[in-house]
């Protein structure tokens, strides 16, 4: 078993949380759309995540839809006491599984009960704002009226904490004028480093940072100087690449995700991989030709 403890801990929503947790978006289907083809192998990844000792899961009701939360809650409940579970709202698939926006109150509302209900919870730990303004990134745009429905949501303590996904500073500036952020989770990796100056600023005001897509976006220069690395280091580049976001910053919270146990658990050696400095010393070399790529 990996030694999770090794990733060190940092607060989410007034729990404290193992570094490296899961992303549940890859149990479901091709597409994050439908089923998944093995359902009980998708069981078997998130009991091996939580007895590995991950407890913070990434997910959302829109993965599937449905999927996800269902199958979080049969392989999972009751829930251990120590589980913070994220989810987010502020989208919806359509029937050919398009994303499009939800941003209207009843769509907000729906969600978050649409969670509640599928992960068989009476409160939500954490629920991201998806911002929608452009589905492949941060776009600006007020937030205001959206973030308002979720902090009466909350005051009706269906949601415990907010957060933001695929956020501008400006926007999460915004949110913080309306209500408590917990958390900000946007695309963030060795060489996609848009948000460096963004997560130190949230390091210093305690806030985590969540990045997705810890491997994408990467030139194939970039792609096989991190191979390059991970061979050297006897260790999968994806065990590199998140062991170099463990070293970022203290406030960095990963979500890696698979469908396979075998998968999950090289993803969870991370946590034992000690970069060399001349290791660190190349990695952090790779954005810098293009440290604001998009």
């Amino acid at each position: 078993m990996p030694r999770l403890d090794r990733s060190g801990t940092f607060h989410l929503g007034g729990r404290t949380v193992k570094r490296l947790g899961y992303g549940a978006m890859q149990l479901a289907g091709p597409g994050v759309f439908g089923p998944p083809k093995d359902r009980d192998a998708a069981l078997a990844v998130l009991r091996e995540a939580v007895a590995a000792g991950v407890n913070h899961i990434d997910t959302s009701d829109f993965y599937g839809p449905h999927v996800t939360n269902q199958l979080i809650r049969e392989a999972l409940a009751p829930y251990p006491d120590d589980l913070v579970i994220v989810t987010k709202i502020g989208a919806l698939r359509g029937a050919d599984a398009s994303w499009r926006p939800a941003f209207s109150p009843e769509e907000l509302t729906k969600a978050v009960h649409d969670n509640l209900r599928n992960l068989g919870r009476d409160v939500i730990d954490v629920v991201n704002l998806r911002i929608m303004f452009d589905v492949h990134g941060p776009a600006e745009g007020s937030i205001e009226a959206p973030l308002i429905v979720l902090a009466e949501l909350q005051r009706q303590g269906l949601v415990r904490h907010i957060g933001l996904s695929n956020a501008t500073p400006a926007q999460i500036a915004e949110g913080r004028r309306i209500a408590e952020i917990v958390c900000v989770q946007n695309q963030y990796n060795l060489a996609h480093r848009a948000d460096d100056a963004l997560i130190d600023d949230l390091a210093r005001d305690g806030i985590a940072y969540v990045p997705f897509f810890p491997l994408g976006g990467f030139t194939p220069l970039q792609s096989s100087t991190l191979s390059d690395i991970a061979a050297r280091l006897r260790a999968t580049p994806m065990q590199v690449a998140l062991a170099w976001l463990l070293r970022r910053a203290p406030n960095i919270l990963l979500i890696p995700g698979t469908s396979s146990v075998a998968h999950l658990r090289e993803n969870l050696a991370a946590a034992d991989l000690d970069l060399p400095g001349d290791a660190l010393r190349e990695l952090d070399s790779i954005a810098e030709p293009a440290g604001s790529i998009a």
